[in-house]
């Protein structure tokens, strides 16, 4: 009896019954959009880190630089030419410690040591000079700080700028960072933010070859491809592969056996940064203030610390999905529950005869709360159904346009020291800009809510229109009739 009655008044109330549950629909689509949304500004946010410490890093240890206050620490190039002053075709490399100031490679058995801890690992990040041309008998000087670019500040064409002192000079410079990754421990660094497209990446036994991975952008620029050799500092290096970054620029141009990186360098037993994963992503801050304690002189950053550099149009997008969307989705609820309700109860003052008709032939007033909250629930139902496919219609359409968000990482990476930035690549965090697509996923758990608010809606209405059903008599009928 209960459904059938049911059925024939939301048949014959339908109007009334779509009122109910387009409102309700309205709110519950909200909701499922502003989640969506803002699940996707934190994909977004997440791919803009993972672009600069790579996948599985929850923070990075470091060590900041000291800046140079003396020009004389400027790094020169010497060349020297024929006695009688002929020009000579000459090249020269300079390959610089970027970014950080070095740390023993002890460091990383002590951080991995630290509880809490499930992985670390160290990786050395470089910049290599490279000079090219006809010189006179004389002297190259880079002109400006040293500052997180190795000491050279990049003129109009992005490269390097200096004078030559004592004689005369045509000549090319070539700038581009090289990444020293421990080819042991593939899962950390900065090299798991891109992904293989042709060759392959290091073996595990290759801690000491001459072998080289290079990003596809720097690959594509210097025409090299797998097979090609790369020389840096007379030492030439086979190209394996060719890996391509998944958001962004690459952290770094070219990557090299950390081993390898360490002896271009003159920088044997050390890194410039310490990849760290936790066990547990609830741990971070527990780690990260055992390692501060523990370990001194360093500095610990973790991903938290660099999302509150991120500026430009993401970090604008994310504050009004997860302030204004927040709170407009709970409005919108609101006044949906509240109208819900009253449409209910209006409902059923309109329906006094009928229901007053009802328990004169018997019906109890518990009997007929039952029916008007069962009718309340079809509706919330109903709305939760449409609410549900608008819902994830608006996100689906978010998906579809993925509009183009800005990301920028301003200098300072949360802490890691003036403007080297997060996981030790200085040149590029002091300038990271990054276009991320949006898009708008919508979880199981999503769904799940959105359930709930219409049973919600649903049982707010019921309350309504049942406590004003309760208060029927039989007599309210007749008075009706009269």
């Amino acid at each position: 009896m209960f459904f059938t009655y049911l059925r024939r008044e939301l048949r014959r109330r339908r109007k009334a019954a779509l009122v109910v549950a387009s409102g309700l629909a309205l709110g519950i689509a909200l909701v499922i959009v502003v989640s969506s949304v803002s699940s996707g500004m934190g994909k977004a946010q997440d791919k803009v880190l993972q672009s600069l410490y790579g996948l599985g890093t929850d923070m990075t240890v470091t060590k900041a630089a000291q800046p140079q206050a003396d020009s004389s620490d400027r790094p020169r190039f010497r060349f020297d030419a024929q006695d009688n002053g002929s020009d000579a075709e000459q090249s020269s490399d300079r390959v610089l410690v970027q970014g950080f100031e070095t740390l023993p490679t002890s460091t990383v058995t002590k951080v991995d040591q630290q509880s809490g801890v499930s992985d670390a690992v160290g990786g050395l990040s470089l910049q290599v000079i490279k000079i090219d041309g006809q010189f006179t008998r004389g002297e190259f000087q880079q002109n400006g700080n040293g500052g997180g670019e190795g000491g050279f500040r990049g003129g109009g064409n992005g490269q390097p700028q200096g004078e030559v002192r004592g004689g005369g000079a045509n000549f090319d410079v070539n700038n581009y960072s090289v990444y020293g990754t421990d080819v042991t421990r593939p899962a950390l660094g900065p090299l798991t933010s891109s992904k293989l497209t042709s060759g392959r990446t290091f073996k595990s036994t290759e801690t000491n070859a001459k072998v080289a991975v290079l990003d596809s952008a720097y690959a594509k620029e210097k025409k090299l491809k797998v097979g090609s050799t790369l020389t840096v500092k007379s030492v030439k290096f086979t190209v394996i592969g060719i890996a391509t970054a998944d958001s962004g620029d690459a952290a770094a141009n070219v990557y090299i056996p950390l081993a390898q990186a360490q002896t271009l360098s003159d920088s044997k037993n050390k890194v410039t940064t310490i990849y760290v994963k936790t066990t547990d992503s609830q741990k971070i801050d527990s780690v990260k203030s055992a390692i501060q304690k523990n370990i001194s002189g360093t500095t610990v950053t973790t991903s938290a610390d660099l999302a509150s550099t991120v500026s430009g149009s993401l970090s604008t997008a994310s504050s009004l999905a997860s302030n204004v969307g927040k709170w407009l989705s709970i409005a919108v609820l609101v006044a949906a529950f509240l109208v819900a309700g009253l449409l209910t109860s209006s409902a059923v003052s309109r329906r006094v005869r009928e229901f007053g008709t009802l328990k004169a032939l018997g019906w109890k007033s518990g009997r007929v709360t039952r029916q008007v909250v069962g009718e309340a629930m079809a509706n919330g139902l109903l709305g939760g159904v449409l609410g549900i496919a608008l819902g994830l219609a608006g996100a689906y359409a978010v998906t579809a346009i993925s509009p183009t968000l800005q990301a920028q990482l301003g200098g300072g990476g949360g802490g890691a020291g003036g403007t080297g930035g997060f996981g030790g690549f200085g040149r590029r965090a002091a300038a990271k800009t990054l276009d991320v697509s949006l898009t708008a996923p919508v979880s199981l758990t999503t769904v799940a809510i959105a359930v709930g608010l219409a049973v919600a809606g649903g049982l707010i209405a019921g309350a309504f229109g049942g406590w004003r059903a309760s208060r029927l008599r039989p007599a309210d009928a007749l008075r009706r009739v009269e």
